[in-house]
């Protein structure tokens, strides 16, 4: 007698195999679609170059003629994938007054004949650090090295390390000939530092500034010059003179001015005493009179381990958005950006701080693709974006408002310029239709704000009806309300806070979001969502890392997928998806999870100007091949994916890695009452909707649901799109089902099972 054994759709894994009744327990790499289970689609590589770096962020935009821009974020660059290719818009550090920082008449030395390293020496102080991304420019060389001008002009480099203020080494594309202790001249351009690759606590040297910062730390200004010796101020005394000492601990601290640390014993009206320059690692060096004095008494590790807890070092992070034709990049805690796509030679250079005029760029819904855009051949994408002038200096997140056309910045400098005033929970939103115009007046709309419940912001969202922020506590909504106040704020849950500034998605003005302790959606109000995997998943990420965290919406399949790093894993090595189109009720919901390690996923753009998803993936082994840079260690590569393609991954050299999947059923029962009677299933009949290739059907049984008993599988049977059944001999009270495809160029979907059950004996 034929029994069917039917599923309902999403994994369980709070309960146990047995208890799960009705459900799949476990899957990789698939989805469910009306109420099926199915193999994933395939993904191809969308360019034979890879990115060096990590990508966490990524933002289409159209602009007025209709070319379609994608802006992709990195730890090390700003990149805009434009008509198949990439291009580097890079900004160049700047000197907070809109200019690019050169370093012009920089000499170079050959260190050996038989090590690629040089060592360049800047005018002034350069302030690099290992690892940093320079420019070379204008380069000529000293005689006798045997290497050409054209080995360094235009081209980029990693700064492999940095013996002083003024020097630091590179690796050259050629060998030397001769070593040659200087000579020569270029510029070099450093450009602008975005942050670390992963999310890691700090511990002694090496956090932040000397060891690490403490944000809003009490300043001052000196008072009269200071030279590069061990004296005090004009060279005549050990007392430090300041503008005003108020504050700063009687009984003796540190003080930090420009790159130099010094400590001091006591205080004398307005004089720091008992200094001693040049403490803790650093160099004496010249300080104008003005020169800023901080108090960095209780700055983080020097010399000795600090608390894991007390210092975080976030990753390289990204706000995109665009206003108009013109992309607004903000880097995470630092300056905001633009690029202006309607430039006339916007494919040629790059980022930089540039006012426009006004702000005034006509802002487009930028929606959807309706045609085909036009291309001047004569452009080149490569210009740098500009730091966009009048913006704060520090913020942890900027955001453009479609409607009423307002810069948002979020976690923000209170005094706009000055970075030691950045407060993790302040507002500030620019006046409609300027940019760059932050001034709160009763003519205009200018504003701020300072949230509460929390700690610091950590993520924000345009949504259908208001702006969505979360704290690491709570949510609040912003909504325009017109003057005299713009915009309203109200607190709308607690103990709901965002775990990283990428977990939320926003659809259909519903949004979903990954806290710390659980999954939540936002319709006017915050529900808690049901999770069926849940202990599977808070068990195990690593909530230290949760600014890596990624979420990405796949409206193609109703699917909200979060990628996150599991316990011990330094990148995202897991995904969990809950499919919000998938009719399952309460309180399971429909939710699937993934271990393929080909599925890492670091950020994702749904079909928004293109027909299919993007996506990117990290692999930190290897190393990019776009932005080419010299010497280049230790920053891994991105590969850039157009997903739903095919049934497999297609990779940059062309190459194909197969994508295997599986889903296994929960063990149902095959005894048809609680009597002692064993049964055996004699055969079973495999109905799949959709079957390309083979699939391999495994069924499993075991005598009792414990946890410890050894399940009795039978060898997988090879289900071809021919076969109408298969024969078996399993016996024993529950079995179990696993579907999984094994090959490349197989996908499948799942229908019903039929099997064929007899009573078997009590033993």
């Amino acid at each position: 007698m034929l029994t069917t054994i039917k599923f309902a759709p999403g994994i369980d894994k709070q309960d146990t195999s047995v208890g799960a009744q009705g459900r799949w327990v476990d899957s990789d790499l698939a989805r469910f679609r009306y109420g099926l289970p199915e193999k994933v689609g395939g993904w191809s590589s969308l360019l034979t170059d890879t990115i060096v770096g990590v990508a966490r962020a990524q933002y289409a935009f159209v602009d007025k003629t209709g070319n379609r821009y994608v802006a992709i974020g990195t730890d090390k660059f700003l990149l805009i994938y434009f008509e198949g290719q990439l291009y580097d818009i890079t900004p160049y550090v700047d000197n907070n007054a809109g200019a690019p920082v050169t370093f012009t008449s920089s000499t170079l030395a050959t260190n050996s004949t038989t090590v690629k390293t040089c060592t360049i020496t800047t005018t002034s102080d350069h302030n690099l650090t290992a690892g940093d991304i320079i420019e070379l420019d204008s380069v000529t060389l000293p005689g006798g090295t045997g290497l050409s001008a054209s080995d360094f002009e235009d081209k980029l480099f990693q700064v492999l390390s940095v013996p002083t203020p003024t020097t630091f080494t590179i690796n050259s594309l050629n060998q030397a000939s001769a070593a040659v202790t200087t000579g020569g001249s270029m510029t070099v351009k450093p450009y602008v530092h975005i942050g670390p690759t992963e999310q890691t606590y700090g511990y002694g040297f090496g956090v932040g500034n000397y060891g690490g910062t403490v944000s809003g730390a009490l300043q001052t200004t000196l008072d009269g010059a200071l030279a590069a010796d061990a004296n005090g101020n004009n060279g005549s005394a050990v007392q430090i003179r300041v503008a005003s000492s108020t504050g700063f601990p009687t009984g003796g601290g540190t003080i930090a001015i420009d790159n130099e640390l010094i400590t001091y014993t006591g205080v004398a009206g307005n004089e720091l005493t008992g200094q001693t320059r040049a403490t803790n690692g650093t160099s004496t060096a010249i300080h104008t009179d003005g020169s800023t004095v901080t108090n960095a008494t209780n700055y983080a590790g020097w010399g000795s381990a600090v608390e894991a807890s007390t210092v975080t070092l976030e990753p390289g992070l990204w706000s995109l958005s665009n206003w108009g034709d013109v992309l607004v990049a903000t880097i995470a805690n630092g300056k905001t950006y633009t690029w202006d796509s309607s430039a006339s030679a916007r494919l040629s250079v790059k980022a930089s701080r540039q006012t426009l005029s006004g702000g005034s760029s006509t802002l487009q819904n930028s929606s959807y693709w309706t045609g085909t855009g036009t291309y001047t051949s004569g452009n080149t994408l490569g210009a740098q974006a500009n730091e966009a002038a009048g913006n704060p200096t520090a913020s942890r997140i900027s955001l453009v408002s479609p409607t009423t056309r307002h810069l948002i910045h979020l976690g923000t400098e209170t005094t706009i310029g000055d970075t030691s005033t950045q407060d993790d929970m302040f507002v500030r939103f620019s006046n409609a239709e300027q940019l760059n115009q932050y001034t709160p007046l009763a003519t205009n709309s200018a504003g701020t704000q300072r949230l509460q419940d929390g700690t610091k912001i950590v993520g924000a969202l345009i949504a259908k009806e208001n702006i969505l922020i979360w704290t690491d506590n709570a949510l609040y909504t912003m909504k325009f309300v017109g003057a005299p106040f713009t915009f309203g704020f109200e607190q709308v849950g607690t103990n709901c806070g965002l775990i990283g500034k990428n977990s939320c998605i926003e659809i259909d003005g519903v949004a979903y979001w990954m806290s710390n302790n659980g999954f939540f959606s936002f319709d006017g109000t915050v529900n808690s969502l049901p999770c069926a995997v849940e202990d599977y998943v808070f068990d195990d990420v690593d909530t230290t890392k949760g600014q890596q965290i990624c979420a990405g919406l796949n409206n193609l399949f109703t699917e909200v997928v979060w990628w996150y790093p599991s316990s011990g894993s330094t990148y995202n090595n897991r995904s969990v998806v809950y499919n919000y189109g998938e009719s399952n009720p309460p309180p399971l919901g429909t939710w699937y999870t993934n271990t393929n390690t080909n599925f890492n996923r670091t950020s994702w753009m749904d079909t928004l100007i293109y027909p299919r998803p993007y996506a990117t993936q990290f692999n930190s082994a290897s190393s990019g091949t776009f932005p080419s840079i010299i010497g280049e260690s230790g920053l891994g590569q991105t590969v850039y994916f157009e997903h739903e393609t095919g049934t497999d991954q297609l990779n940059p050299d062309g190459s194909t890695t197969k994508l295997t999947s599986f889903i296994q059923s929960f063990s149902f029962s095959l005894q048809k009452d609680q009597s002692e009677v064993f049964l055996a299933m004699r055969r079973f009949l495999p109905n799949f909707k959709v079957l390309t290739g083979s699939n391999d059907v495994t069924v499993g049984v075991t005598d009792y649901p414990a946890t410890d008993e050894v399940e009795s599988t039978y060898s997988p049977f090879t289900v071809l799109p021919s076969t109408t059944h298969v024969d078996t001999r399993a016996r024993g009270r529950y079995a179990n089902l696993k579907l999984e495809n094994i090959n490349a160029g197989e996908s499948w979907r799942f229908g019903t099972f039929q099997v064929d059950i007899q009573p078997d004996g009590r033993r």
